[in-house]
């Protein structure tokens, strides 16, 4: 009889500003978030890749970084767009849509839109 362990290590996580909790932030496991770059990159045609290119960059190597106030707008109707995907998995597509929630709290704002990470 084995048993898993209920506690597990910290794994490193990203810390998105204009989340859902009680204090604002939203926080999503490193990996997740990098495997949805790949999802961001063929939503769109090949001749508007540039447009998601700064989303791209971000998600593929998260790494602490701000969207401009301008900007976010955009990245939360690209995030809804790959959330909506029909071929995508149900936790990556709620991890876009949390995410895209998450900028478009920023756009309505007006503010920018903060990415943190945390190690374990």
């Amino acid at each position: 009889m084995s048993r898993r362990p209920a506690i597990h290590d910290a794994e490193p996580s990203i810390v998105t500003s204009h989340g859902a909790d009680f204090f604002g932030q939203d926080r999503h496991l490193l990996k997740e978030v990098a495997a949805l770059a790949a999802w961001v990159t063929n939503s769109v045609s090949y001749n508007d890749r540039q447009a998601v290119a700064p989303l791209v960059a971000a998600l593929e190597f998260p790494k602490p970084c701000t969207f401009p106030a301008a900007d976010v707008a955009l990245v939360a109707e690209q995030l809804l767009k790959v959330s909506r995907t029909r071929h995508l998995k149900p936790k990556a597509s709620a991890l876009a849509r949390a995410l895209a929630d998450a900028a478009a709290r920023a756009a309505a704002d007006g503010e920018p839109w903060e990415w943190t990470v945390e190690a374990a």
